[in-house]
């Protein structure tokens, strides 16, 4: 919850709207983003008010915020909770909207700096460009265009996470993406996910975990 809400008082800095996604936490960190609610002016949504379904019900939050993105003609802008954005990300994020763009991403780092997961395949890039590779949600922008082109409805429920299927879609539906060099964000990995920690510490019990439990489904 700590590094959660430093991300979210991070967005709020930015003056944009923030929706937050409350995806099952515990009736303590629930209470503590109503408490965020009340000082900062954000929206909060429970999904634990609308689903029984557990944890992660990304697909669901997708949905949402895609229908709420067309309805009032906005991009979308998707910051993790283990992600610290700076007060020009978003603004830097939507500075290279232009017609044919199908995602925007920031590249993320560690606390020194240095380029981290998910984006280690860019290390040697100099500038921002087109990226054929994946694009994670760390902090990425879907333009409205690319939601007007694909109803998120169609993802597929089985999986767990959608940024490998969405950043595939987008090419394949003749859109460029971009990955944001000059637009660094701070990226804690996993922190809200502690369990998954175990892929660097014991690799063997995160993928048995993985297999038996159908967790972390890409």
């Amino acid at each position: 919850m700590e590094t959660a809400e430093q991300a979210i008082r991070a967005i709020t800095q930015s003056g944009y709207t923030v929706c937050v996604y409350d995806d099952r936490s515990t009736p303590e960190n629930a209470a503590r983003l109503d408490t965020l609610h009340d000082e900062l002016g954000i929206e909060v949504i429970h999904i634990a008010d609308y689903t029984d379904h557990p944890s992660p019900n990304y697909r669901r939050v997708l949905i949402d915020a895609q229908r709420k993105c067309i309805a009032q003609g906005r991009h979308l802008v998707i910051v993790e909770s283990d992600v610290i954005v700076q007060p020009t990300t978003i603004d830097r994020l939507y500075g290279r909207v232009q017609p044919g763009i199908g995602l925007i991403a920031a590249v993320t780092t560690n606390e020194k700096g240095v380029i981290n997961f998910p984006y280690e395949y860019a290390k040697g890039w100099k500038e921002d460009g087109v990226c054929k590779k994946r694009l994670s949600f760390c902090c990425t922008l879907l333009t409205n265009e690319l939601m007007q082109a694909y109803d998120f409805e169609q993802l597929d429920p089985t999986k767990s996470w959608y940024d490998v299927t969405i950043s595939h879609l987008s090419l394949q539906s003749g859109f460029e993406n971009i990955l944001q060099i000059s637009n660094p964000v701070l990226h804690k990995p996993h922190s809200s996910r502690p369990w998954k920690q175990l892929k660097y510490t014991n690799p063997l019990r995160y993928y048995w975990q993985k297999l038996i439990y159908g967790r972390d489904r890409i």
